[in-house]
């Protein structure tokens, strides 16, 4: 009996309730934005993001132009888990991550590169980051996130195209390197967050300002969601619907136009170093090998559970894990890494 008088659930049942908190969240999420993003339509949802840029001319602006945009965004508090996170970010769309976003900061020799977080799919920048943002400012790094892919004072973000997300992060990028005088960024990106960064590597000179790409559970080759995302070809008019509300969405789903023009020629930029990782737990990234890239000497696939075989972490809480950030750490800093443990 465990402390509420209930008999403690078998490793296995234990397995099958994950499975279906999985399925449900992201099932509910999906019916959320689809609601939401119908809504969002009537209002103009293609109101600009906070954090786009007009042009990729943001470079130019002044680092204390750069400082003073940032002073009216507010940082919310170090969280040690996602739900915590999320709740908090429902009515604070715009927060911070603790740690982020401190535009006087300097790279320093030991880290040179200012790390740039890239949130996922109905995420924003606070709910994804809240734990690795405070941690990566520890560590003696310059650490910034952005949002994107939807409107200031929506909750649930990175819903629109994943191109035009692209130009968001490039002149995101922009604003970092003129405000901190680093001539390259390190990003670590989460789901979509790590997959969208590839097409501004590829496509928007992202080679030339990107020294590393770490990657947690990144839809590269794209998503069954659990049977979902196909199920939606399946049926008429259901795809057409989740491409509405959610561009990404759609975009993210095996097969979709977008990954095929990504990964039309199968490789990634000789001038970045990618990283990523991954857990055998995903529900969301189906399967989950999807995530990794292919063979190439600048490229690592990681597996949580090599080094950590009874971590149950899945997609949703993955940058709340420790053996994740452990490997992140060990990604942006080669020279002092250290085996993650349990």
């Amino acid at each position: 009996m465990n402390g509420n008088g209930n008999t403690p659930l078998r490793p296995r049942d234990r397995r099958r309730a994950r499975r279906r908190r999985g399925l449900t969240a992201g099932a509910t999420g999906l019916a959320v934005t689809l609601g939401l993003g119908l809504a969002s339509l009537a209002r103009g949802h293609a109101e600009a993001a906070p954090d786009q840029a007009p042009a990729r001319t943001a470079a130019a602006a002044a680092p204390s132009t750069v400082a003073a945009s940032a002073v009216t965004e507010p940082q919310g508090p170090e969280q040690s888990d996602f739900s915590s996170a999320f709740r908090y970010s429902l009515t604070h769309p715009t927060a911070v991550p603790a740690g982020a976003n401190d535009w006087s900061c300097r790279p320093d020799a030991a880290h040179p590169n200012p790390v740039v977080l890239v949130h996922g799919t109905f995420e924003n920048r606070y709910a994804n980051w809240a734990a690795l943002a405070p941690r990566l400012k520890r560590a003696g790094y310059c650490v910034y996130a952005l949002n994107y892919g939807a409107p200031d004072a929506a909750v649930l973000k990175a819903t629109g195209d994943i191109v035009a997300s692209a130009g968001q992060l490039a002149s995101f990028v922009d604003r970092v390197r003129a405000a901190s005088g680093a001539a390259r960024v390190d990003l670590v990106g989460h789901s979509q967050g790590g997959t969208m960064p590839r097409w501004y590597v590829d496509r928007l000179g992202g080679a030339a300002e990107v020294d590393k790409l770490v990657a947690l559970t990144p839809p590269n080759h794209g998503t069954t969601f659990s049977g979902m995302g196909l199920m939606a070809r399946a049926i008429p008019g259901a795809e057409a619907l989740l491409g509405v509300s959610c561009a990404s969405c759609e975009q993210q789903v095996v097969g979709s136009d977008f990954l095929k023009d990504l990964n039309a020629d199968d490789s990634v930029s000789p001038d970045v170093d990618y990283t990523v990782i991954t857990t055998v737990h995903d529900q969301v990234v189906t399967p989950f090998t999807s995530s990794y890239l292919g063979p190439a000497t600048n490229v690592s696939n990681r597996t949580m559970q090599t080094y950590c075989l009874t971590d149950t972490s899945d997609h949703i809480d993955i940058s709340y894990d420790p053996v994740a950030a452990r490997l992140v750490l060990n990604a942006l800093n080669p020279a002092e890494s250290s085996r993650p443990g349990c």
